[in-house]
């Protein structure tokens, strides 16, 4: 589904690299798990991988679904199957939920050739996710992440995610900021949305989330290059150790 070739990239108008060599193969229905130090490049990978702004390729590919995916706008991304989840979302002051999800939504259907949700059936579709993270449903009615927790901000996220059936989700740092009780809704979310179709990339700091979330692969990400690769036990072993060992393996190789 997704493959990364060496990819190599720097923030805009700065000369300091940032990912120095990224190869990552992704397969359908595969969960890989993304950890690494601060600084590392995790999120500039992710902010990547949707488009964002602000950064220079400058070599390598990514390629989803065989498509070429830095040749896509962001927009385009969203429609063909990918999906982001913020680290912090953002607010959107005056754009209703229920508008911006229904346009959403019919947007992904148009560009799959099916036809629009009716009325009934998007707010049938809505309370049916919206149970999967047990989603305040007066939030429904409110602006976008606007005055919301930060606990209600991430299972927002997931409940996007479960309205659009994307085929990609990349997680950055969803158990950013979430008591124990948040976590455990927002993983369960995340479970019930996992597919033999559907593949996710879950960045995270810490073990803690994979307790939750179980990984086919862990890969640790070390001053902009994937220096190992494992299964959950390899998370296992870093709650337990830390990075340091990683790092000196890094400089060593």
């Amino acid at each position: 589904m997704l493959e990364i070739t060496n990819l190599h990239a720097s923030i805009e108008d700065e000369e300091k690299e940032i990912l120095k060599g990224i190869n990552l193969r992704v397969g359908a229905g595969e969960v890989h798990a993304i950890m690494g130090p601060n600084g590392s490049g995790k999120s500039t990978l992710a902010s990547i991988l949707a488009g964002r702004d602000g950064y220079e390729i400058t070599q390598g590919s990514i390629n989803f679904e065989g498509d070429d995916l830095l040749e896509m706008d962001p927009d385009e991304r969203a429609r063909e199957g990918l999906f982001l989840a913020f680290q912090y979302p953002v607010e959107l002051p005056g754009v209703n939920m229920s508008t911006f999800l229904r346009h959403a939504v019919n947007s992904v259907r148009e560009h799959r050739g099916q036809d629009e949700l009716s009325a009934v059936d998007f707010l049938k579709l809505m309370k049916e996710k919206a149970g999967l993270v047990h989603l305040d449903p007066s939030l429904k009615s409110r602006a976008v992440n606007e005055g919301f927790s930060g606990g209600e901000k991430k299972r927002s996220e997931i409940f996007q995610l479960a309205m659009l059936e994307p085929k990609l989700a990349v997680l950055d740092e969803t158990d950013s900021g979430l008591d124990i009780d948040a976590l455990r809704i927002v993983s369960d979310g995340v479970n019930q949305l996992r597919s033999p179709e559907r593949s996710f990339v879950v960045i995270t700091h810490y073990q803690r989330l994979l307790d939750y979330i179980t990984p086919d692969f862990v890969h640790v990400l070390v001053d902009g290059r994937i220096v190992k690769s494992g299964g959950k036990d390899l998370a296992l072993k870093l709650e337990e150790l830390g990075y340091d060992w990683i790092k000196e393996d890094a400089v060593v190789a």
